[in-house]
């Protein structure tokens, strides 16, 4: 299967990475020039723009930063689909707007994916995120290798569109969790803990989670560095909030997470790494919340593995 990839960022370099590494035959294309040119050097062909990518692949898969950006690719690449060819957004985006796309596809022959990651940038690199995949039976049993390559976990969410709202609700999981990891270190600083200790003891406990043993690491490094800017994390939040809104769900924390963001964006910048939302609480006490030991980046530690399905239970 001849595959394009549009969006070679943060997320869609390793995605991609994964692919081109594992002898997939690959063609990208990105605004950024140099990315595209290091990928070229080490195999990928070079697509001239989406529609190029759709005419002369099998597959293109799109890893953008929005559903605009994925909406204004898609209006290039819609006149080159046809029968049998597909379209496999890894982005993370609007249940709804998926579907309306993954419509346009379908009319034209085509087949359409919603399949967003999640696990962070350092699983990513290796091949070992978890990937859901929201479409048919039929479609997802031609991508999964492709799947499978590129990820660790597999699930097969539904029809189009269910893998973006579940991508939605574990972001919005992750958010609502970095600020209280956020809380509880300043909180332990304040009352005199030492952080290397509280780390540890947060980890062993039934308030342990990955975002705590991930996100609250670079934290305590000082680096903040989780490849991900607290303008992602406002849209995320934004668009879990959309999909409580259809389905009448009086949210009431997620109002607070957009508020908080918002304020950090304010102060900080939208392109300020989503980490630093801790700076609000820094700031306010005084306190420095670093400790020694902690790496400046995550790393994933596990050996690259073949990916495999996974089947909910009572499925």
């Amino acid at each position: 299967m001849k595959v394009g990839f549009i969006g070679l960022g943060n997320v869609g370099g390793k995605l991609s990475g994964s692919l081109l590494r594992n002898g997939i035959d690959l063609t990208v294309h990105d605004l950024d020039a140099d990315l595209v040119a290091e990928f070229v050097a080490q195999g990928a062909r070079n697509g001239a723009g989406p529609a190029e990518l759709m005419r002369t692949c099998d597959a293109v898969i799109t890893c953008l930063p929005s559903p605009a950006a994925s909406a204004a690719v898609m209006e290039e690449m819609l006149p080159e689909v046809t029968a049998g060819k597909i379209w496999m957004e890894m982005s993370t985006t609007d249940e709804a707007e998926v579907k309306r796309l993954g419509a346009q596809v379908a009319e034209r022959g085509g087949a359409a994916v919603d399949c967003p990651v999640s696990g962070g940038c350092h699983r990513a690199a290796t091949g070992n995120i978890s990937i859901y995949a929201g479409c048919d039976r039929a479609t997802f049993e031609r991508i999964v290798p492709l799947l499978k390559t590129m990820g660790r976990r597999i699930l097969h969410t539904g029809d189009l569109g269910s893998a973006s709202v579940l991508k939605v609700v574990t972001n919005y999981l992750a958010t609502a969790n970095l600020v209280t990891c956020c809380e509880a270190l300043v909180t332990a600083k304040a009352a005199g803990m030492d952080l290397n200790t509280a780390y540890e003891a947060i980890k062993i406990s039934s308030g342990t989670s990955f975002v705590h043993e991930t996100e609250s690491q670079v934290i305590l490094n000082g680096s903040r560095d989780i490849s991900f800017t607290m303008d992602l994390v406002k849209k995320d939040v934004g668009l879990f909030q959309e999909v409580a809104d259809r389905h009448a769900v009086p949210l009431e924390i997620a109002p607070m997470l957009v508020d908080i963001f918002d304020d950090g964006i304010a102060r900080f910048g939208e392109r300020e790494l989503s980490p630093n939302i801790i700076k609000r609480l820094e700031e306010a006490t005084g306190l420095d919340i670093r400790a020694p030991g902690f790496p400046p980046e995550m790393q994933d530690d596990e050996p690259e593995e073949p990916g495999y399905e996974v089947v909910p239970k009572g499925g």
